[in-house]
Parts: structure tokens; sequence; C-alpha cells
């Protein structure tokens, strides 16, 4: 690939970065610059207003959603001015957090499953900011494996085509600030379990619905719990044939490994910035030999996941849909996230147990480091990831999987012995 910019791409660069410098909110600068992965550190006000508030004034001035089309409320701009704008709009990207899911994932799904009608009503309110998404997709008793889900979906006795469904999701990210939501279900527990599901989308204020928030580590409250009681869905809200579910989810997971892996940070400039700052027997830790060679590790991987991702957006340039190399990004970006915290808190000493206001970098490693197995765990964890690239990218020999070709209500549980 040549990096450089070209003609057009550098005049495009320079009218994203003067119209960034006349709009973006300046009086949040200072905390956006101390954001770490999954808060934008915005406490001067109410962080979901801000965040709406600068998608909206991107959306009015044509820069939301910059890859979709015109009519559902994007610019229909190349992949490549979508990289340009995410490298010139620097650290008030940390609030777009909370539109991850619905622009990266739930988007790209109701933009290849549904109807016309529902493109043109759903996706404008969602690229503005004034709707948000989540996936509800992740239950207790399915771990990694998507296709045991056991939330079930069963049609209206009454004649009205609707489905009533019941069941509980679990690890929902925003669910608790979701207007709408993409809800995997199994609709047919007589065929094998990757065959008798069905996707719907939902209004998460449906009667039935209750979000339950999860108190996280690092004390946030990122995740949910979800639980569905009788909740009516009309047919109409269904995505994809009925028993097509798997096939409509993976349009999902593999936007979803796409937006995670190429758009998370791994921490080494950050890290780069503390060891520049800190110092070892007196000296900056930077002139210290084994720091070196550790941030030198660092910067190999970094840059890495930078490469691998400028290789998904050169095939999304060639109207390509993203496929299971993209699992790469994401197993390497959520290690190296973790590793990089361990060693910041090492070179911490007895400051790296201390996480408060007056802890080193604002306590953003020790933060990290809290957020870090979930980040090897949502959107597939490292096995289930290690899996797709073995089977999917290098052609090994697939997993030992018993329940393979089984009705899914002949599968053995947990609770059940022969």
């Amino acid at each position: 690939m040549d990096f450089e910019d070209t003609p057009e791409e550098a005049a495009f660069r320079k009218e994203v970065r003067s119209w960034i410098d006349a709009n973006a909110p300046k009086h949040l600068e200072a905390e956006l610059r101390r954001a770490s992965f999954g808060s934008s550190a915005v406490v001067s006000e109410d962080p979901i207003a801000a965040a709406k508030a600068w998608q909206k004034k991107k959306y009015d001035a044509g820069w939301a959603c910059l890859h979709w089309p015109k009519e559902y409320g994007g610019a229909a701009r190349t992949p490549i001015e979508r990289v340009i704008w995410g490298q010139e709009e620097g650290p008030y990207a940390a609030l777009g957090g909370l539109f991850t899911i619905g622009h990266g994932m739930c988007g790209p799904t109701v933009m290849t499953w549904a109807s016309e009608e529902q493109k043109r009503e759903l996706l404008p309110p969602l690229a503005s900011g004034e709707e948000v998404w989540c996936q509800l997709f992740s239950e207790p008793a399915g771990g990694s494996d998507l296709a045991g889900l056991r939330t079930r979906a069963v049609k209206a006795d009454d004649g009205s085509g609707d489905w009533i469904i019941n069941g509980q999701k679990i690890w929902t990210s925003g669910a608790q600030n979701s207007d709408w939501g993409l809800l995997i279900t199994r609709t047919d527990p007589d065929v094998p379990k990757h065959k008798g599901l069905t996707m719907f989308f939902l209004s998460m204020k449906t009667p039935g619905v209750e979000v339950v928030p999860i108190k996280q580590a690092n004390g946030a409250s990122g995740f949910n719990e979800v639980y569905f009681t009788d909740v009516r869905i009309p047919d109409a809200q269904r995505l994809g044939a009925v028993g097509q579910g798997w096939e409509v989810s993976l349009t999902t997971l593999m936007n979803e490994r796409l937006s995670i892996g190429s758009g998370m940070s791994a921490g080494f400039p950050e890290l780069f910035r503390f060891c520049m700052e800190a110092e070892v027997e007196g000296r900056p830790a930077v002139e210290d030999s084994a720091v070196r060679s550790k941030l030198a590790q660092f910067a190999v991987r970094q840059s890495g996941l930078k490469y691998t991702g400028m290789r998904a957006i050169t095939a999304l340039s060639k109207g390509e849909t993203p496929g299971p190399e993209n699992s790469i990004g994401k197993l390497v970006a959520g290690a190296t996230m973790q590793d990089l915290a361990i060693y910041a808190l090492d070179l911490q000493g007895q400051a790296g147990v201390q996480w408060d206001e007056t802890s080193p970098q604002n306590g953003r490693f020790q933060a990290m480091l809290m957020r870090s197995p979930a980040t090897r765990i949502e959107g597939g964890s490292d096995e289930i990831l290690r899996n797709i690239i073995g089977e999917r990218v290098l052609g090994l020999p697939g997993d030992i999987r018993v329940d393979k070709g089984i009705p899914f209500k002949d599968i053995p549980t947990s609770g059940q012995r022969k």
C-alpha cells in the first residue's frame, strides 16, 4: 500500500482538520486526553449528553458515519476518507464510544437485512446520535458459544403473527443507555443449534424488557444483564428468514471484530509518554536498556495492528466484506492492552497499587488493567478467535465438536447425566 495521501486525500484531510478545529468541543479536550478504554473520562458535564451533542454536530455538517449511503444518514465517503477522519478527530473520538456498537455492528446488519423502509426509518437517527443501539447476543449458559443460546421466541397463539420472547442476555454493552437492540433468539430447538436461530430488532422500551447493570472491577457498569419476560415483537421486526439468524449474526460478528480490532488503542503512545516522564534508578525510564527493549516489543505489536487494520480497510475499499482475518486485530489488541498495563504498573512500583486522582497518569493503566480481561472475552474470547484464525484463515483441521449435527434439544447440559 501507498500510505502517502493522494492530492485528493490531502485536500480532504485539510477540510476535515479545518472543520474539527472550528467545531470541536475544546472545553472537553483535557478530559478526553485522559480517556481510557471504555470511558471518555468526561466528568465536567453529562458524558452521554456531550457524546450526543458532538455526534449531532457532525451529522448536521455531513461528517457522521462517513461510509454509509447518504439516504441512510451517512456521507457516502470512501473507507480511506473514513480513516483520515479518524486520524484527525484525535481525542474527540473518545466521545464516540457510546455509538461504537450501533455504528460499527448494528447499523451494517440493519443495512444488509432490513427492508428499505426500515433502513430509512432506523438508520438516520442512529447516525445522528439521537438513538443508541446495543447487541443482545451473549447468554449465561452459552459463554462464547453464541449458537448455544436459549432465549426462546415462539409465535403468539392469537393469530397476530407476533413473537413472544422469554430468556436472558448478559454482558450487553451499553444496554442501559440504548433505545434499540439487535436480538438473536432460538425459534426451533428440533434442529442443530446453528439452524434454529432467528434475528429481530426491538425497542429497549418494549414491555417486559428489564436491564440490570453489572458492577465491574474498574468501578464502571458498562455491561448489563437483560431479561425478557413475555416480550411481544411484531414479525415485521424480524431480520432475515425464520431460522436464518446465524447467517444474519455473522454480518454483525464480522463487523464487530473489525470495529473492535481496528478501533482499539492498545495504549502504546500513553506508555511511551509515561516512560519519558517516569524514572528508574534516578534516570528517565526510557534511558534504561531493558525499558527500551520492552517498548520496542510493544511498538512492533502496535505497528502490526496498524498495518493489519490497513489491510482490512484496503479490502473494504474494494467492496469486499470483512472476513475472519479481522479476528487477528482483536485477538492481538486485547492481549497487548493487558500486557502493556501490567508492565506500566510494574514501572510504577508501589504507586501501582494506588488508584485515584493522584495516581500516575491519572490511573489510566490501572483502569486499563481492570478493563482488559473483558476486552479479551467480548466479541469472541481469545480461544474462539484462535479457532477462527486456525480453521478459516490458515486452513487447519477443525476443532472437535461433539454437538455437531445434533438437534439443540438433545445436546446435554451440565446438569444432565446419562
